[in-house]
């Protein structure tokens, strides 16, 4: 090899590694934030197995998509650290994704199709590969829609992908002769030798699907055999951890036992096959090690080595989970502490992560106003100092959490933002103050009850019915508001404001029966004062919780250019389906009352 074969070499290489870049990355935009919802919310069942399988398989089929087991097992590190997923979850996924990886050689196979007429040869990359790049250079420059860009940009990186191949291939077809070159690969027929020089390679180029196409472009030199292939492909499993172990460091302890059980999965795997290596190469001396491989036997041993440790391992994945516990000394059980710790600056670069993440503290902080809610009705009805100590410990949480996400949502990277985060995004900043308000307006509702406390005051039996029916109907807004946005739930979205109207008429017709109580002197001002500050308070938080109602709707919709969530309605005030909900609400909530 000369200059300019070595300098084609590394053309070839940095074009493999650049398509299978874009491929994947395009994909990845292409899903949008879907894959790492997927990750995130099916890897469980009520049955443990079925959850494991399952888990196993998306791993295998989201690794095959973005081709890529270390960014599949740095996205769950993100999950593990942002507190979205448990480890036990995560482990299946990790042994599904070592799979998943092997989809790149599988397709680089294609490269040994070869005869057969003109069909066959137009299945082989070199054939098909530049009308993949013109067809997708075309529609990315003419198209503005970002899903054909995206669709393009496949085709493009895998175009790439396979040019890079034939490069390679190319630059390695003057070696079949050179004698230098034999005995350079007789050399690694010694196994270990063979390992070390896997183990490298891959820890160098950090891509175990690169390094795997690289081999099968070598294998156009008919040097490479079965016995120098097993053992590089050991190598290349340990080597390709490297990638993990610096994007576990820095993590929370859990989110490093994703990193150990990816690493434990690998060496596990080496160790078997090492140990079959060695009785096969010192012991048994089959013919097939001297036997020269293709392209598809690569794949396929690729793929074989990969899957058995993963069947191996799969029915051991707690055992796994708890092994990573052990080397890290971290607790299985989740102790629920530092609920903000999930907004971690290491998920900014990945906006999906990232906003999952806020989901979550915003998924907290409905929980505490939740709470609060109901102390805030339980303290009416007997007014205890632990539970309004409680209340205010809820509602300091509240606040840090308004702060901090308000905060960290702004440093999340935009320019990686796809269509469907920037509509999650604004329905976060936009609901951010409402959920925070709603808090506030419980907090106000329990000093105006510990201020009647202090000084003895107390309601009418009208007025308590009538607080108990209006708090009933504010319950309910708050508890659908809340089911819609964790569930981005439409249908019950809707519902918040024809209920949000009702509690209005509520509150004047309440107020007027008040006025008329004062008239007859059957209650006094400051009982009156008091009612009239808690029935406010409830208004606004129904007002609140319609305002994040509308903000799903919108979102749901996919950002309806038609529909203003902060001046619209979700549905038509004057349709029958509003009137007939605001019917309902006012018989059920409103009529008790009249």
């Amino acid at each position: 090899m000369d200059v300019i074969d070595i300098l084609e070499l590394f053309g070839g290489v940095g074009l493999f590694l650049f398509g299978m870049s874009y491929m994947g990355q395009s994909l990845e935009r292409l899903a949008g934030n879907g894959m790492e919802r997927i990750l995130q919310k099916l890897t469980t069942s009520k049955k443990k197995a079925v959850g494991i399988l399952k888990g196993f398989g998306l791993g295998l089929a989201v690794t095959g998509i973005i081709q890529s087991s270390s960014a599949t097992t740095i996205m769950l590190i993100g999950f593990v650290s942002a507190g979205m997923m448990k480890v036990s979850q995560a482990v299946p996924v990790v042994f599904g994704a070592n799979i998943g990886s092997c989809v790149t050689a599988q397709l680089l196979r294609l490269g040994d199709l070869g005869g057969g007429g003109i069909f066959l040869q137009l299945l082989k990359p070199s054939s098909f590969a530049p009308l993949l790049i013109a067809i997708g250079a075309v529609v990315t420059i003419r198209t503005k829609k970002n899903r054909s860009k995206n669709i393009a940009g496949i085709l493009l990186g895998l175009g790439i992908l396979f040019t890079g191949m034939t490069y390679m291939e190319e630059v390695f077809a003057p070696l079949k002769s050179d004698p230098e070159f034999q005995a350079l690969f007789t050399s690694f027929s010694n196994p270990f030798l063979g390992i070390l020089t896997g183990f490298l390679l891959c820890a160098l180029i950090q891509s175990s699907s690169a390094f795997v196409g690289i081999l099968q472009a070598l294998s156009a030199t008919g040097s490479i055999t079965y016995g120098i292939t097993f053992p590089m492909l050991i190598g290349q499993n340990l080597g390709k951890c490297f990638t993990i172990i610096l994007g576990s460091i820095g993590a929370r302890k859990k989110a490093k036992r994703v990193g150990i059980c990816y690493l434990l999965f690998n060496i596990i795997g080496s160790i078997l096959f090492t140990v079959l290596l060695c009785i096969l190469v010192y012991q048994v001396k089959p013919a097939f090690l001297s036997e020269v491989v293709n392209r598809g036997n690569i794949a396929n041993l690729h793929l074989l080595l990969n899957t058995v440790t993963a069947l191996v391992l799969l029915p051991f994945s707690d055992w796994v989970s708890k092994l990573s516990a052990r080397i890290t000394r971290d607790k299985d059980e989740d102790t629920g502490e530092n609920e903000l710790r999930v907004l971690d600056d290491r998920l900014l670069s990945t906006p999906g992560i990232a906003l999952s993440a806020c989901r979550k503290v915003i998924g907290s902080m409905g929980n505490r106003i939740h709470d609060n809610y109901y102390l805030t009705v339980d303290l009416m009805i007997d007014f205890k100092e632990d539970q309004f100590r409680q209340l205010m410990e809820n509602e300091d949480f509240i606040d840090k959490a308004e702060t901090a996400l308000s905060d960290y949502i702004l440093r999340i990277d935009r320019r990686k933002l796809t269509p469907d985060n920037r509509l999650i995004m604004t329905e976060i900043l936009n609901s951010i103050s409402d959920f925070e308000r709603i808090g506030d307006y419980c907090v106000n509702m329990a000093f105006v009850i510990q201020n009647m406390e202090e000084r003895k005051l107390s309601f009418t039996p009208a007025a308590v019915n009538e607080l108990t029916s209006i708090m009933s109907a504010t319950k309910h807004a708050l508890a659908t508001m809340r089911d819609s946005f964790r569930d981005d739930d439409e249908k019950k979205a809707v519902r918040v404001e024809p209920l949000y109207r009702a509690i209005k008429q509520m509150r004047v017709l309440i107020q007027e029966h008040h006025v008329a109580r004062l008239t007859d002197g059957s209650c006094n001002v400051d009982s009156g004062v008091a009612l009239f500050d808690l029935i406010q308070c409830l208004e606004r938080i129904a007002s609140h919780a319609n305002n994040i109602s509308l903000q799903v709707v919108q979102r749901v919709r996919g950002g309806d250019k038609k529909f203003d969530a902060l001046h619209g309605h979700a549905l038509d005030p004057e349709s029958e389906e509003y009137k007939t909900l605001e019917i309902y609400y006012l018989n059920k909530f409103m009529e008790p009352i009249t």
